[in-house]
């Protein structure tokens, strides 16, 4: 169903690669609309975090999608600066949509970037940032090297001591959506081809009238050997590691780094 017990960062094929990106890339935009109708509101691990995020300067948040935190930033009356980034032109446009009640005016930016581009930090390269968030986005980034690449990058926008606070699914304690894994063959891959964890997920949607349309995801399931691996190749400490969302409180594992 999913490559979960195969050897973790082997190299994969560049074509392999494209392929998991197309197919995130497809479901947004298929199903940008519908999936944001979901994710009007933030999670209680993001919350907790918002507690303890300085309300100085300027902040990203990766993977910003329909506007949920930007709305959520705005309605706690926090001063800081916002900047929203992702690559489905169709949340970003749902996110102008949410913030636009708040008047918020320069202090809440959308940028179009795409995180597994080489070039997309280019937008913000000269943008004096607080911190970076990126709730819910590192495991749709295909392969070790690319997340690797990207974290990189995330250290060359922050100072030293800069925070980056981040969240990743841990569907394997959900069965509903363990029971959504397809195989590798749906589209044409092998479990060979992946890396340990990469997983192809059933997304549904039920239609007024009664019917269903779905669509495909890729996701990556991190450990936390894979991300204090990933911490300490891109520069970075863990400072803080917690559970929170969903049954039971661990849908998802929070991070808090530090830029060494």
């Amino acid at each position: 169903m999913g490559a979960l017990f195969y050897n973790a960062f082997q190299i994969m094929e560049n074509h392999v690669i494209e392929k998991l990106r197309e197919i995130n890339r497809t479901f947004y935009l298929q199903f940008g609309e519908s999936f944001a109708r979901t994710r009007r509101r933030v999670q209680n691990g993001v919350k907790r975090v918002l507690e303890c995020l300085p309300d100085e300067g300027i902040w990203l948040d990766l993977g910003c999608g329909s506007g949920a935190l930007a709305v959520e930033w705005l309605q706690r009356g926090r001063t800081s600066h916002y900047i929203g980034m992702d690559f489905s032109t169709v949340l970003l446009e749902e996110a102008r949509r949410a913030v636009s009640p708040f008047h918020a005016g320069e202090q809440v930016t959308f940028l179009h970037g795409d995180l597994t581009a080489p070039d997309w930090h280019l937008a913000v390269k000269d943008v004096p940032l607080r911190g970076i968030l990126a709730f819910a986005v590192l495991h749709h980034i295909p392969s070790f090297d690319l997340r690797l690449a990207l974290l990189g990058r995330v250290h060359t926008l922050l100072p030293p001591g800069g925070w980056f606070v981040h969240s990743e699914w841990q569907f394997q304690h959900s069965p509903k959506l363990m029971s959504r894994r397809l195989p590798w063959a749906t589209v044409g891959l092998q479990d060979e081809d992946l890396e340990a964890g990469d997983t192809l997920l059933d997304w549904r949607e039920t239609l007024p009238a009664g019917s269903e349309q779905g669509g495909l995801r890729y996701v990556h399931l991190f450990t936390p050997e894979e991300l204090q691996q990933l911490a300490e190749q891109a520069g970075f400490s863990i400072e803080e590691t917690f559970s929170s969302d969903g049954l039971g409180n661990r849908l998802s594992l929070y991070q808090i780094w530090k830029r060494l």
